[in-house]
């Protein structure tokens, strides 16, 4: 690793107030497998392995935290809370506000991305850098990190009801006004096996209202459900 690259992720550590014992932790929490392609001699691994950790260790901390701060809601009501607050939507806003992609090892090519593409990219950088704190510094480093940039978006998600299902919503109206149950088909699937990209169409009846992508058939549904409602429904 250079001089330079260490003092840019030494930046970060003092913005974001945390203090790696294991400083290639931090390093790899953001580098994405597209950057070892251009550089094999690297002695770091990629991020994905951390993300699956990251992943796993925030969705403990958010159910916790729910789970014990509001001892008299439901579980749906807590569910449909926890899923507002882990989607890649919400994390990779969190990551922009950060500025992480500043800090992102990518290949060229990666670095021209846009959109959703990148959003998925910080969002899972985001997750990646919760495993490796957990890993440096354990759970309860981890649950303050993600308290104090995660879970401070709960309130919010509450007022505004952020945390509807756009598809239940969807089915609700629709059968509402028209008496049909919203149906969704697969347009397209592309993509290598571990990196699957999914287009998905929701009709009501013959029509089609809207499409979404997603990296999974849910993820779709959930954004051709989203569009459908802001389109025909003004939501």
């Amino acid at each position: 690793m250079t001089s330079s690259m260490n003092k840019k992720f030494e930046k970060l550590e003092k913005k974001l107030d945390l203090n790696f014992k294991n400083k290639d932790l931090l390093v790899q929490a953001f580098c994405h497998r597209s950057y070892l392609n251009e550089n094999p001699d690297f002695d770091l691994g990629q991020n994905e392995r951390l993300e699956f950790l990251g992943d796993a260790v925030m969705e403990l901390v958010v159910t916790d935290y729910l789970f014990k701060k509001y001892p008299n809601k439901s579980e749906g009501i807590l569910t449909n809370w926890r899923a507002a607050l882990v989607n890649t939507k919400m994390i990779s806003k969190i990551a922009r506000e950060l500025k992480l992609g500043k800090y992102l090892l990518l290949s060229n090519g990666e670095k021209r991305e846009r959109g959703k593409a990148k959003q998925y990219m910080l969002a899972d950088t985001f997750e990646a850098l919760i495993g490796a704190i957990y890993i440096d510094s354990g759970y309860n480093q981890a649950r303050k990190f993600i308290k104090k940039y995660l879970l401070k978006e709960l309130p919010e998600i509450i007022s505004l009801e952020l945390f509807k299902d756009p598809k239940s919503e969807l089915q609700e109206i629709a059968q509402e006004r028209s008496g049909i149950t919203p149906v969704y088909k697969k347009i397209d699937e592309n993509g290598p096996d571990h990196d699957k990209r999914f287009r998905m169409g929701v009709f009501l009846g013959e029509k089609k209202l809207a499409e979404g992508e997603g990296g999974s058939k849910k993820e779709a549904e959930e954004e051709a459900a989203q569009k459908a409602l802001e389109k025909k429904f003004n939501k």
